[in-house]
């Protein structure tokens, strides 16, 4: 059998992880060309490539940690988060009538964001930092932003945001500016998700690229004089604009065709509905 049949029969949701851990594995493998050469020990290179799903190798082979997790309440968090998210993924969800697909898919898809990247990665940021390596957990308290640039540079997914500030935002903005090289970062960002998420569920191309469009594009508004004036560097006005930016056009992110086509089946796949 071909390859290409191979992928036709798969399910989309299959074609979608494995676009996703391939993106993955090569920018894992960007990030470990810059410290392949530090004298680290090899069980702790062997750590960062497989048992770490941040993007700073020289933070976590080199570097003493910035500080140890902060003792059994960080922990208790992290155990709240993934139970919380399972919770949603494999029960909340099932009690939403099928003919509301789409509402079940989104309680999913928030309940699987809870177990991977606020529960599961922030249980092993905090073993890591215990045992004294500086491994940063991926979501540093995102509700707690004041402002787009707080969000996105600082406490959303901070292991892309390091691997696209070094490789896409510092090579662009030597180029062509800190503006564009910020736009480029997140026009990459919303191509890197059209692939993921656009291409298997065959529907909604595009709308990631706008809305990382948008998102870059608020965030200049929001460093721009104007910006400043109107207090969208801080306060409730900042705290207000952000979070219209985020939600309002968030279905361009997770258009109908990925819900219904892609998170739909996979929650099936796993027995949650």
């Amino acid at each position: 059998m071909s390859e290409s049949a191979l992928i036709r029969l798969a399910p989309p949701w299959a074609l979608m992880w494995t676009l996703a851990v391939g993106i993955y594995a090569g920018c894992k493998w960007l990030s470990w060309q810059s410290a392949a050469a530090c004298d680290a020990p090899a069980w702790k290179k062997a750590a960062y490539l497989f048992a770490w799903p941040g993007l700073n190798a020289a933070a976590f082979l080199e570097k003493p940690p910035a500080g140890r997790s902060r003792g059994a309440a960080e922990w208790l968090a992290a155990i709240v988060k993934l139970a919380l998210g399972s919770i949603l993924f494999f029960f909340a969800a099932r009690l939403i009538p099928s003919q509301h697909a789409y509402l079940q898919g989104w309680v999913g898809m928030i309940g699987l964001v809870l177990i991977l990247h606020f529960g599961a990665f922030h249980m092993l940021a905090c073993w890591w930092r215990y045992i004294g390596i500086d491994a940063r957990p991926l979501m540093n308290h995102p509700l707690e932003s004041m402002s787009l640039n707080e969000f996105w540079g600082r406490r959303w997914n901070t292991a892309f945001r390091d691997l696209a500030h070094r490789f896409l935002f510092r090579p662009c903005a030597a180029y062509l500016g800190p503006r564009w090289g910020l736009m480029a970062g997140f026009l990459f960002s919303g191509v890197v998700h059209d692939l993921v998420i656009s291409v298997p569920a065959r529907g909604g191309y595009g709308g990631p690229t706008i809305f990382f469009t948008i998102q870059g594009a608020a965030t200049l508004f929001e460093r721009s004089a104007f910006g400043r004036r109107a207090g969208l560097g801080s306060g409730w006005r900042a705290r207000i604009f952000t979070f219209l930016v985020l939600v309002a056009p968030v279905s361009l992110l997770f258009h109908r065709p990925f819900v219904l086509g892609i998170v739909v089946p996979f929650m099936h796949a796993l027995g949650a509905l």
